[in-house]
């Protein structure tokens, strides 16, 4: 129907094809705008990465110390967790649990407390003595800025799951693996507003159709006022 209005009258034709070339100029302007985005975000990840290893290396050789003190085994936790696409990368972290914790992993399955395939239990029995320290203050996430400086994971993003979490999800929740990985996010912010793990989902792919500089610099300083509160990982 268009298509013959368009024939018989001019006027039309000429104001359809400036609505497309609006469109296509707001397309193209869009596409621009997210590759700036992400390349600076990129720089940004690179640069606060490396100044905080440098600036915080002090206090990984003291935390490095007193999990060795505390219980045997290494001071880093390294393991795989799925990224990007479903990119499997080695995550880092300061070991907070006893270094045979994966093997009781099935036989306190049965207390999970998070719905769906994430897994948390009040008063873990894996957890030492420091571990408990670090995770409240979110220290043992640290070793991620080596990750992040690697280019695995970026400050802001959803956070990377296991692998064994991953073959059980749901389609809807395979969309928080469209952006790399976060150290910080804005379940990372919302821990006692969120019950359910499709929740924490929605709240990934609520980041991933809306990120913008504000809304990482705003999830960093929400993080930092978080940690500073002492409610990480408790």
């Amino acid at each position: 129907m268009k298509s013959e209005e368009a024939l018989f009258n001019p006027d039309f034709a000429k104001d359809n094809a400036k609505k497309e070339r609006k469109i296509c100029f707001a397309s193209k302007s869009r596409v621009k705008q997210r590759r700036l985005y992400f390349a600076v975000k990129r720089v940004m990840d690179i640069v606060l990465s490396l100044l905080a290893l440098i600036l915080l290396s002090p206090l990984f050789l003291i935390v490095a110390i007193l999990i060795k003190a505390d219980s045997p085994g290494p001071a880093f936790y390294i393991h795989n967790r799925v990224g990007k696409n479903g990119k499997t990368f080695r995550m880092y972290k300061f070991r907070s649990m006893c270094v045979d914790a994966d093997r009781y992993l099935g036989k306190l399955a049965a207390q999970n407390e998070r719905e769906g395939p994430a897994f948390k239990i009040s008063d873990d029995p894996r957890i030492t003595r420091v571990g408990r320290v670090i995770r409240r203050t979110c220290i043992d996430e640290l070793p991620q800025l080596l990750n992040i400086l690697k280019g695995d994971m970026s400050i802001v993003g959803p956070r990377p799951p296991l692998p064994a979490e991953v073959e059980q999800y749901t389609p809807y929740q395979y969309q928080r693996l469209a952006a790399k990985p976060g150290l910080t996010c804005y379940w990372q912010t919302h821990k006692g507003k969120v019950s359910t793990f499709n929740e924490w989902v929605g709240l990934d792919i609520k980041y991933i159709q809306n990120q913008n500089f504000r809304v990482d610099a705003k999830l960093i300083l929400q993080t930092i006022t978080f940690v500073l509160k002492n409610k990480g990982d408790e």
